[in-house]
C-alpha cells in the first residue's frame, strides 16, 4: 500500500469513522487523561510496566464504551487486553 492511501485511510478513519463512533477526540481524550492520572495514582512509585499498559488500554477502551455502549467493538477489546495484562500479571512480566 502507497502512503498517500495509508493517510487518506487515516483521515477517513479520525474525521468520519470514529467521529461518529465515539464522537468528540477532545472530550474523549480529556476523558482518558483523567482515567489515567487516576490508574497512575493508584500504581503509586512503582514503575509501569506491561500489565500496567493492558490496564491503561483498558482505560482507554472503557471511555469508548461508554460513549457509545453498543459498539460491540470496545467490549471485546476490553476482554481482550483484560486477558492479556492478568496472564502477563500472573505469568511474572509485571513490572
Amino acid at each position: 500500500m502507497i502512503r498517500s492511501k495509508i493517510l487518506d485511510d487515516a483521515g477517513f478513519c479520525i474525521i468520519r469513522d470514529r467521529a461518529d463512533a465515539y464522537g468528540s477526540a477532545q472530550v474523549g481524550f480529556d476523558a482518558i487523561a483523567q482515567v489515567w492520572a487516576a490508574l497512575d495514582q493508584a500504581r503509586g512509585d512503582r514503575a509501569r510496566g506491561a500489565a500496567d499498559v493492558a490496564a491503561f488500554m483498558v482505560a482507554v477502551k472503557l471511555v469508548r464504551a461508554s460513549t457509545n455502549p453498543g459498539h460491540v467493538d470496545s467490549w471485546v477489546d476490553i476482554a481482550g487486553f483484560a486477558a492479556l495484562g492478568g496472564e502477563i500479571a500472573t505469568e511474572g512480566g509485571a513490572a
